[in-house]
């Protein structure tokens, strides 16, 4: 994997002619352009419905911000590691680092045919750093507690400073523009509340105006949620043949009630593509194309996802004095971790195609993976020996090992309903903490009360453990700048905002020090002790990453070329995305 370098100290890194369109290269697509199809419409799934369209108050990953996050002041490739400005014509930095001076594209416009200039970009910034909004890409913008400071030079030009140097400071500008003359408006007449309370899932979605290739037009609750082609968005995109983008003309994404249901769709060709969720969904898809009974391309352990998979344990229970206590305790976090039959995950739920985690670090990240981290692998009797050292050394009647108080080790593990593989690794664990005396209630929910859920604050939040998963994050620096600082929105086991742990502390100036360091080689370095300080603490109980898989119908085309395909750069561009007949 090549290694990544961020070299902030140079000027006038990339620029491209005044009020010309972006060309996506063709080294994107593996498609010739004498293949390409116009029109058409690509048809995909979700397991659960947008919890909103509005684009600073989602921290889930959601199909509708996630199509407006694909456009950005900068960019990388799927082909390089390398930024290139996107909606912006240029990017400057000054000598010493800390200066970007952005140079926003002219002749772009927004889906109701306003102009997108520096306000919208500017919007996003005051939008982000505004506490009381409460954006998840908020943390982002300071480095220790200091801000990088933001600035409308004219109509498109924007300034940012940062306090010290950062080795993130591109990806943290690669922002996406918001309506300044819609939201804008909204915040500065009703502010941080007014804003939020903006593009719910009750408003009229064809009153959203957006930048992206797709612009969403129709949302049926539990049904789907409909996209058409944005008549601006080819003037300022085209392919190298000068062909304006997208090639299609509307994209589906229907709400399904599990991966089973998607999987039965794409089976029976109503869907374009699907991901299957380990080998036994891959062998039913290779026997359906064997078979004949649909067209397509099948492509089976390609990499390692880019996400995670772990149970989180609430340290803010204050109405639950005990299950607090018991939460905060490491040997207790270490106890369920031995309690994690990975091996039996990996065979079970995943058919061989996964292995065990032991890192924060995705797997498909590797060259930032610290094999060397301390593990915690199944092994029972260590975990029961672990309790007993906290005062769980006896069990009563039922069978559940109790305190000296006589208060039973037991509580509530709830993960996303409709995600079957989720569903039986909970079960997994399950069973194997009753079998040392543990009682874990398995409760499967729906995925946008999940995140509610996790996403609460307060001294007393309402559930016990979650186990779910992270996706996001940098090549440049894979550390979640919203996840391991005390105090930020993902810190998900101790939203006090303090610290609590000695080990906490350490993880948070670890990230902050190798954030500041340019050097790859020494960052690599900070990063694995990150890795090794997050291993002990077991706040996350990371349980096993799964290998990717690929399939789409024959009809689909313009997928990425051979090597460029896993979870982290996607299978494909949608705006170079086609139909055949």
């Amino acid at each position: 994997m090549k290694r990544i370098l961020v070299a902030l100290s140079t000027v006038a890194l990339l620029s491209m002619a005044s009020a010309q369109p972006f060309v996506w290269p063709s080294a994107w697509t593996s498609a010739d352009a004498s293949e390409v199809v116009m029109g058409g419409t690509f048809r995909d799934y979700a397991i659960s419905d947008p919890r909103t369209f509005n684009p600073f108050v989602s921290a889930e990953q959601n199909q509708v911000v996630d199509l407006a996050d694909a456009t950005t002041l900068i960019t990388q490739g799927p082909d390089s590691d390398e930024f290139i400005p996107y909606m912006a014509e240029s990017f400057e930095v000054s000598e010493d680092g800390l200066t970007v001076t952005i140079n926003v594209r002219q002749g772009m416009k927004w889906s109701d045919g306003e102009d997108i200039t520096a306000d919208d970009f500017y919007l996003t910034y005051l939008a982000e750093t505004d506490p009381e909004v409460g954006s998840n890409g908020y943390d982002s913008w300071f480095i220790a507690g200091a801000p990088i400071v933001g600035e409308l030079v004219d109509d498109y030009t924007l300034r940012f400073v940062f306090p010290t140097t950062d080795r993130t400071a591109l990806p943290v500008l690669a922002i996406s523009p918001a309506p300044d003359h819609i939201l804008g408006e909204i915040y500065r007449s009703g502010g941080a509340e007014a804003l939020k309370a903006a593009w719910g899932t009750d408003a009229d979605i064809s009153e959203t105006v957006w930048a992206t290739a797709f612009v969403p037009v129709e949302y049926l609750e539990g049904q789907r949620v409909v996209f058409e082609r944005n008549p601006y968005f080819g003037e300022w995109n085209v392919d190298e043949q000068g062909t304006a983008l997208p090639y299609m003309d509307r994209y589906v994404v229907q709400t399904v009630e599990s991966t089973d249901a998607a999987l039965n769709l794409y089976l029976a060709g109503e869907l374009d593509a699907y991901s299957p969720a380990n080998l036994d969904e891959v062998g039913v898809v290779n026997q359906a194309i064997n078979n004949g009974d649909i067209d397509a391309t099948l492509l089976p352990n390609v990499a390692p996802v880019a996400s995670s998979q772990f149970i989180v344990f609430n340290w803010n229970k204050a109405s639950d004095p005990f299950l607090q206590s018991t939460f905060r305790n490491v040997k207790f976090r270490q106890a369920m971790s031995h309690l994690v039959d990975r091996e039996a995950i990996v065979e079970l739920v995943y058919g061989g195609s996964a292995s065990p985690m032991w890192s924060n670090v995705y797997q498909v990240n590797e060259f930032w993976v610290n094999d060397d981290v301390p593990k915690f692998p199944f092994d029972p009797e260590r975990a029961a020996a672990l309790l007993a050292e906290i005062g769980f050394g006896e069990t009563n009647a039922n069978g559940i090992l109790v305190d000296g108080d006589g208060n039973e080790l037991s509580f509530t593990l709830a993960t996303n309903a409709g995600n079957s593989q989720r569903e039986q690794l909970v079960q997994i664990f399950a069973d194997a903490a009753r079998e040392v005396g543990v009682e874990v209630n398995v409760e499967a929910i729906d995925f946008n009360l999940l995140v509610d859920q996790l996403l609460s604050s307060g001294d007393d939040r309402p559930f016990d453990a979650i186990l779910i998963g992270l996706t996001g994050g940098s090549r440049v620096w894979p550390f979640g700048v919203n996840v391991i600082p005390c105090g930020t929105n993902l810190h998900m086991w101790n939203t006090s905002g303090s610290c609590l742990s000695a080990q906490e502390t350490l993880a948070e100036e670890l990230y902050f020090k190798g954030r500041q360091t340019l050097d790859t080689d020494e960052a690599l370095q900070i990063g694995y002790d990150i890795q090794s300080t997050l291993a002990t603490l077991q706040a996350q109980v990371y349980t096993v990453s799964p290998l990717s898989h690929y399939s789409w119908l024959s009809t689909v085309g313009g997928e990425h070329p051979d090597g460029l395909i896993n979870d982290q750069l996607g299978s494909r561009q949608l705006p170079l995305t086609f139909k055949r007949d």
